[in-house]
């Protein structure tokens, strides 16, 4: 009997991977992080069943409307007409009496981070480690009514999204050339065409990945909450943007244009080839060569990236370093402001440890500075006293800026109430 041919490894087709996994085993993502990121990752979507087992809201609906009614939150409530298919959008902060007079069916509110006006709901945040903290914009909390809906439409970002309370169907258009044309007649971005290829219903701890530009529309099927988990992504625009003015803000005034190589010209109306040769060279001199100007642009940068909310110094008179000192070694602990963004990078150049970035700001440490400070939520006498003077000093400078306030141990759960006090 003849052999049947063995196919070459080359002419092998690997499986895709699968689009719904069970994570009750291992959650959050059913496999482990390196796996989700080389497969999935920005690649294709993927819907987690048990991605939070036993998940228990750590936010009721009565809470998040309360929320919507706080000036200095972004709020928004979408409803949908039927019977016209249409879409109408309202800002916040809304009056407590607006909620009550809300139809029972076919509106939904999203309120932009709730992670930093909710400490228990920031207390999620741990369970995405396995990607940048500073990629992660933050989570946005949406209740729905039966029926409710934002319309279909895509995101140029990656997302979570994490069902919380009741239940959503999902349905999402995993093509690689599914439409994406816009609805003239909408103030919101929705699609004009949308063909789902999958359709799910999503229960509490059930979590739906999805890469930038997938097109999706999720409908809640009865009284429901989300919560969306999103990634910061700058444009190309936005970072040429920021860059260039940075570029031009340090710039020299004796970079210029230069032709030192000048010969007499055929055309002297003509800008010929050498002359944009040399337009060039002009602003390669202004370029951001050395690695570390281009990490400490960067760096400024995403930390202040389309940040809603501002850290400012408190107006009660400054505690000394020593009151401080004090109050540490007495149980004391210093919680970070809500709003306070922080990350930081190894420098390149001999001499220089790390830069520790804060809210557009930056500081040069040593590198386990850097790292513990940027970790840290709470600064204890312990994280302390094992930074060294340069570290503590950062830390001191940062508390007069309004990054970390001075509170006991037992009221660093209060912290998110005084999230506004930067607004």
């Amino acid at each position: 009997m003849a052999k049947k041919p063995v196919a070459s490894p080359a002419r092998r087709q690997t499986a895709a991977p699968a689009i719904e996994v069970d994570a009750a085993a291992h959650p959050p993502l059913g496999m482990s992080p390196a796996v989700f990121l080389r497969d999935y990752w920005q690649k294709r979507p993927l819907l987690i069943r048990n991605a939070f087992p036993g998940l228990q809201s750590p936010i009721q609906p009565e809470d998040l409307a309360g929320l919507a009614c706080e000036e200095g939150v972004l709020a928004r409530v979408i409803e949908h007409d039927r019977e016209r298919d249409v879409y109408s959008l309202r800002h916040g902060p809304f009056e407590e009496a607006f909620f009550p007079g809300l139809p029972r069916q076919d509106w939904t509110l999203l309120v932009q981070d709730v992670d930093k006006w909710d400490a228990d709901v920031a207390a999620l945040l741990p369970a995405f480690a396995f990607l940048p903290r500073w990629r992660i914009d933050d989570i946005m909390v949406s209740f729905a009514a039966p029926g409710g809906s934002v319309g279909a439409h895509v995101d140029q970002y990656d997302v979570f999204l994490l069902q919380a309370q009741g239940h959503r169907r999902w349905q999402i258009d995993a093509r690689p050339d599914a439409p994406q044309d816009f609805r003239p007649d909408a103030d919101l971005k929705l699609l004009r065409e949308f063909d789902p290829s999958h359709d799910w219903v999503l229960g509490p701890g059930d979590m739906l990945y999805l890469p930038p530009g997938v097109p999706h529309h999720g409908v809640a099927q009865d009284a429901c909450l989300t919560f969306s988990v999103g990634m910061r992504a700058p444009s190309a625009a936005e970072l040429m943007g920021d860059y260039i003015d940075t570029l031009a803000g340090e710039a020299d005034d004796s970079l210029r244009y230069r032709d030192p190589d000048l010969s007499p010209p055929r055309d002297p109306n003509e800008i010929d080839a050498t002359a944009m040769g040399r337009v060039v060279e002009a602003l390669n001199a202004m370029r951001m060569n050395d690695p570390d100007r281009l990490g400490d642009w960067f760096g400024r940068f995403i930390t202040v990236y389309r940040a809603a909310g501002e850290v400012t110094a408190g107006g009660d008179e400054p505690r000394s370093r020593i009151e401080i000192e004090w109050d540490l070694e007495r149980g004391a602990s210093l919680w970070r402001h809500p709003w306070s963004r922080m990350a930081w990078r190894k420098a390149h150049a001999k001499g220089q440890a790390a830069r520790l970035y804060v809210s557009g700001q930056e500081f040069a440490l040593p590198a386990r500075d850097a790292q513990a400070i940027a970790a840290a939520v709470e600064i204890d006498a312990e994280a302390y006293s094992a930074l060294s003077e340069t570290g503590r000093a950062c830390v001191q400078e940062l508390i007069a800026g309004g990054h970390y306030r001075l509170g006991l141990d037992d009221d660093g759960d209060d912290d998110s109430e005084d999230a506004g006090d930067g607004e």
